[in-house]
């Protein structure tokens, strides 16, 4: 997911990183590794690092900076940083594991003292505006035309701008799926081989599950988890987001974002989701315990539900969101993630690009070893590496695994690149019209507050993708 951006950006990343924290306390291991984009951890215990070898003498030594992720994702780099250097002897990769709270001050200093590391995590809601920055390298002439070409093609916008390719991905995590019991299904004369496929239908299946002590359908309803969790459904209702592409002004004053605002009206107003949220929108606990009959969630939460409630797995569906139409191959998720990237600076950018080429691009087994530590709650961009799993033992036979893989990535759209402030301003009119205000009211609202904040900081014009 995207993190700070540019000018005038709040701190919704920080937001993100609490949710995404205690998202990780209850998921355990397998717990996702990222914020709207797959967020690193906010909070890790300290600097880890791990240099794999002794003074490489006469080699090329390649800086490698990762932010600090689970666990199992952090072991994952040492361990095959580790493998790659012990497969040749003309480079030496240092890994260094950085905070996420600590990123941001360590990458400026090292970059004003012209000592930024040569390879940087960054996660594709940053990329474009650090390639448009020159932080970053282009990657083209650094890699193999291949590579990008195994890329899905809704995920190459996500490292590229004008035609250049300035980070390679690892992971994608979409932002919505949904989550229902089937056994409540059945309690309720509904078919859970049939989820619901449109809003109004899901609707409706929430009212038929609500009773007492379970809620039919938890779904975001506050500002900060609206934020970003509604990306999906805005392309979905609008066709687009909140803001023309040139960022000259708002784009939500349209029968899109009204019927986007009257299902999460419709949604809270008829009771089928508490009143105060149970928990934040990233943590599917409340699910877990049996108190929601469906529940939109990332796909993060199959790792927090094979991990915590285990007991229960047997007895959960998962689906694509529903739709406005029932149309399932329009976007209702965006897909957020992590990728690597070359610093702009590099004193040695083909080696650096070489290593990535070998983490990222290469043997497909590589990545399934990654994706079997997040017992697969997190997906390849990568066409090979699915192919690939369809002959592993464990992943072939996960259904959970293939269903979002299959039906719900393929149909996802990057994460916006402008401001959060303007995310949070269409958030809080959808959070205004959940609590009563009418629809028109609330557009009319966010469409004021988006282009103040254009005008205020002289937005319009520069969108780095364009």
């Amino acid at each position: 997911m995207m993190q700070k951006n540019t000018i005038g950006f709040k701190s919704w990343p920080v937001l993100f990183s609490v949710v995404l924290v205690l998202a990780m306390l209850v998921t355990g291991c397998g717990g996702r590794s990222g914020g709207p984009g797959g967020g690193a951890l906010s909070n890790p215990p300290e600097n880890e690092s791990a240099n794999n070898g002794n003074e490489a003498s006469g080699k090329v030594v390649i800086d490698f900076w990762a932010q600090k992720f689970e666990d199992t994702t952090d072991a994952w780099f040492k361990k095959w940083v580790g493998e790659f250097n012990k497969s040749q002897s003309e480079v030496e990769v240092k890994l260094t594991i950085v905070p996420a709270d600590a990123w941001d001050q360590k990458m400026k200093a090292a970059q004003a003292a012209g000592k930024a590391p040569d390879i940087r995590t960054i996660n594709y809601g940053n990329v474009a505006n650090a390639a448009k920055t020159g932080q970053l390298m282009a990657l083209n002439d650094l890699m193999e035309p291949s590579a990008f070409d195994d890329l899905y093609d809704n995920m190459k916008d996500f490292v590229s701008v004008n035609g250049q390719y300035y980070a390679y991905p690892k992971l994608v995590e979409p932002s919505a799926v949904m989550f229902y019991r089937k056994d409540m299904f059945q309690e309720a004369g509904l078919d859970p081989n049939q989820p619901p496929k449109t809003w109004a239908e899901l609707l409706d299946a929430a009212q038929k599950l609500t009773k007492k002590g379970v809620f039919g359908l938890s779904i975001a309803q506050t500002a900060p988890d609206l934020g970003w969790s509604s990306w999906g459904l805005q392309y979905n209702g609008a066709g687009h987001l909140a803001v023309t592409e040139d960022w000259s002004q708002a784009d939500v004053n349209n029968d899109g974002y009204k019927a986007v605002l009257d299902f999460y009206q419709k949604a809270y107003q008829s009771g089928v989701m508490p009143k105060q949220a149970l928990a934040g929108y990233a943590d599917i606990k409340p699910f877990g315990e049996g108190k929601i009959a469906i529940q939109i969630c990332g796909s993060w939460a199959i790792g927090q539900l094979r991990n915590t409630y285990k007991d229960m797995v047997d007895k959960v569906g998962i689906a694509p969101m529903a739709s406005m139409d029932g149309d399932l191959t329009k976007p209702t998720a965006t897909l957020g993630g992590w990728s690597l990237a070359v610093d702009g600076k590099s004193e040695h950018p083909q080696e650096s690009a070489d290593f990535i080429s070998y983490l990222l691009a290469g043997d497909p087994n590589i990545m399934i070893d990654f994706f079997k530590t997040s017992q697969f709650s997190k997906f390849s961009p990568r066409k090979s590496v699915d192919e690939a799993m369809k002959s592993d033992p464990d992943a072939s036979k996960d259904e959970w695994r293939a269903l979002v893989s299959e039906r719900i990535i393929p149909h996802s759209q990057a994460e916006p690149v402008y401001p959060w402030d303007i995310s949070f301003a269409l958030a809080t009119s959808i959070e205004s019209a959940m609590k009563g205000t009418s629809v028109d009211k609330a557009l009319a609202k966010a469409e004021k507050d988006i282009n103040d904040f254009i005008a205020k900081n002289k937005l319009a014009g520069t969108n780095p993708k364009k």
